[in-house]
C-alpha cells in the first residue's frame, strides 16, 4: 500500500513524497506532481496549414514553438478546455474538435495527462488573452512545420507529440 505525503502544495501544483512498495519487494520513496490535467489543440487553417504559437516561457528563458493548450479547470472536461484554449490562444473557434490522442509528458515524476485535439473549420472569433502570456501567432504549412522540426527549433514534447498524432512529422 503506498503512503503519501503533502511536501508542497501551490496555486496549480500539489507535490507529494509518496512511499510504494514494488512488485519485487523494494520499499521505494517517489516525489509526485499531482496535476490536473490539460488539453491540446493542432488548428488547421486548412489541410496544410497549422497555426502554431511562438510563446515566451519564462520558465526556461526563451521563447518557443508549440501549440494552444492548457491545463484543465477543476471539473471541467477536456473538450471544454480544448474550445477554450483555442479561443484563448489563437482568436479562433473550431467548427470541429476531434480527439487524436493523449499522451503523460513526464510520467517518472508527474500524473499528468495531455488530451490532443484536432480542431477544423476555423472561424476567426474574439481573442480572449491572458495577461500571463506573451504569444505570436505562426500560421506554419507542412513543409515549415518540417523544416523547423529537422532544425531542432520545435523542442517541445507536448507539441511534438500532437505534430506526430496528426500526421504532420
Amino acid at each position: 500500500m503506498a503512503r503519501m505525503k503533502i511536501a508542497f502544495k501551490g496555486k496549480l501544483l500539489k507535490v507529494y513524497v509518496k512511499k510504494e512498495r514494488l512488485p519485487h519487494g523494494y520499499l521505494a520513496t517517489f516525489e509526485m506532481i499531482k496535476h490536473p490535467g490539460a488539453s491540446l489543440v493542432v488548428p488547421f487553417l486548412d489541410k496544410n496549414t497549422v497555426i502554431m504559437l511562438r510563446q515566451l516561457r519564462p520558465v526556461i528563458g526563451s521563447y518557443i514553438y508549440e501549440l494552444p493548450a492548457g491545463t484543465i479547470d477543476k471539473g471541467e472536461p477536456p473538450l471544454a478546455c480544448a474550445k477554450r484554449e483555442i479561443v484563448e490562444e489563437t482568436g479562433y473557434k473550431a467548427g470541429r474538435l476531434r480527439l487524436v490522442g493523449s499522451i503523460y509528458p513526464v510520467p517518472g515524476y508527474s500524473t499528468e495527462k495531455i488530451f490532443i485535439y484536432r480542431a477544423d473549420r476555423l472561424k476567426a472569433v474574439q481573442r480572449r488573452a491572458e495577461d500571463d502570456e506573451v504569444i505570436e501567432h505562426m500560421p506554419l504549412t507542412r513543409s515549415a512545420i518540417g523544416k523547423l522540426f529537422r532544425q531542432a527549433k520545435i523542442v517541445d514534447a507536448k507539441t511534438i507529440c500532437a505534430l506526430a498524432l496528426c500526421g504532420l512529422l
